[in-house]
């Protein structure tokens, strides 16, 4: 009760949905928000989501939580959402985009105003340690946030609440025998293939083990101070990037004033140019040592210049960084496009410097969780239509909630400038959009089970 006061994640009237998968973290959470509702003043239900991934033994966690929510008399909100091969996504991720898809349609649709999800101390410590062996600074060393607040318009639409955060992993089991209440073991949860297994069976026990118990702990604290010094900066900092110390994004250029960036402290500095180039080159991989390249490059002679990834080059000009891309270059008033796509058959995209194809497989060939992206070979006409997305394209990827404006699934994917204005849209007569780059083909025209082909439309660099 202590932790939900200090969250302030959990008021009186809220309507909650707890996340309950089966396993004991999430069962513990069940059970105690069950016991603080007459406290608290709330309305709970249970949310469970069935990736089928584990065949029979993922049907069966759902019984076991329908069979939980009828035993106190909770709402059940239920979801089938089987993980596709989407966005090159793993699997852990992809089923973790479908979650909160499911979470924010919940929100959307006014059933709950907040989703509880059962993460503990010891998966913050995880998520920390993964991110520090990756590679992270401030923002990644915050870890998992105790809110997140969903948006629509600028709306505040529900939020996610993590009241376990503050909790050893190690102790729900117990809090669940004192009350003889059951939970389901999930087998995926003891397969080290996956890097967060790892962690937890590996990592955190070494860790426990040779600098005791409260190194996990620490590494919460950690994420604390770290999410506090990002709440400083964010919202009105000393030193905002505003547009009189760089231009806004043209399509093939971008300008930072040097003179004003190396009057920061070096904190603000490293601040200021990643702002920078998160907000002008979303594609660009963006790392420490990238920064530091930045900022030594800052104070060189004009002329230098810098290579970076993905196209990008950042040259040193009198009184500025200039960032270019030639990818993108000439291309400040970007024309609408449009070519027709034979199937099979193949149509460069100059603009986008790539070569679209459609072919015809053999699905037995083709990866299973990737079949999410082929298009039904019956439905599907004898030629393509390959453009830009248009104000007013909608499209529905198979296993989201509903059908949304092409703008808005960009925005999602911070998608801007010229890479947002030319991403590549693929039309059929009588269809309307069946293929959008980086999302799942539509439900309605995904090939179906059993299909001996299928078309695969697939982009190729130039």
């Amino acid at each position: 009760m202590k932790t939900i006061r200090k969250q302030n994640s959990i008021r009186a009237g809220d309507r909650v949905a707890i996340a309950v998968s089966g396993g004991a973290d999430s069962v513990a959470l069940l059970v105690l928000l069950l016991e603080l509702r007459a406290e608290l003043g709330i309305v709970l239900s249970v949310a469970h989501v069935n990736h089928k991934l584990r065949g029979d033994e993922s049907d069966a966690d759902e019984q076991f939580v329908a069979k939980l929510a009828r035993k106190h008399e909770l709402e059940l909100h239920g979801c089938d959402a089987p993980v596709d091969g989407r966005a090159g996504l793993g699997i852990e991720a992809a089923a973790r985009e479908l979650r909160y898809d499911f979470f924010r349609r919940l929100a959307r649709e006014g059933h709950v105003t907040k989703i509880a999800t059962a993460h503990t101390l010891d998966d913050q410590a995880e998520t920390i340690l993964l991110r520090i062996f990756r590679g992270t600074g401030i923002r990644g060393l915050a870890g998992i946030h105790p809110r997140i607040v969903f948006k629509q318009q600028g709306s505040a639409l529900g939020e996610v609440v993590r009241p376990l955060l503050g909790f050893r992993r190690a102790a729900l089991p117990d809090f669940l025998r004192e009350r003889g209440q059951v939970w389901r073991e999930d087998s995926s949860n003891l397969d080290t293939v996956f890097l967060r297994n790892r962690a937890r069976h590996r990592l955190l026990p070494i860790i426990a083990e040779e600098f005791g118990e409260a190194a996990i702990e620490h590494m919460g604290e950690l994420a604390e101070i770290a999410r506090a010094e990002e709440e400083c900066w964010e919202p009105s900092t000393q030193y905002p990037v505003s547009s009189t110390q760089y231009t806004a994004f043209s399509a093939s250029r971008a300008k930072f004033d040097v003179g004003r960036l190396l009057a920061f402290p070096l904190a603000a500095q490293r601040r200021q140019v990643r702002a920078w180039l998160e907000a002008n080159a979303p594609d660009l991989k963006i790392s420490f040592r990238l920064i530091e390249d930045a900022l030594d490059l800052a104070g060189e002679p004009a002329g230098r210049k810098m290579e970076m990834s993905s196209g990008w080059n950042l040259r040193r000009g009198r009184q500025e960084l200039l960032l270019e891309s030639e990818a993108y270059k000439g291309r400040e008033a970007a024309a609408d496009y449009q070519y027709k796509l034979p199937v099979p058959g193949a149509v460069e995209i100059p603009e986008l410097r790539v070569r679209i194809e459609a072919q015809v497989i053999d699905t037995g060939e083709f990866p299973e969780r990737e079949r999410g992206q082929l298009l039904n070979l019956e439905l599907m006409p004898a030629e393509f239509l390959i453009r830009n997305w248009r104000a007013g394209d909608r499209y529905w990827p198979a296993h989201t909630s509903t059908e949304k404006k092409v703008k808005e699934l960009l925005g999602d994917r911070h998608a801007t400038g010229a890479r947002k204005k030319l991403w590549p849209v693929a039309t059929a007569e009588g269809c309307g959009l069946v293929w959008v780059r980086d999302f799942a083909a539509p439900a309605a025209f995904q090939a179906p089970p059993g299909a001996a082909q299928a078309i695969w439309i697939r982009e190729i660099g130039l």
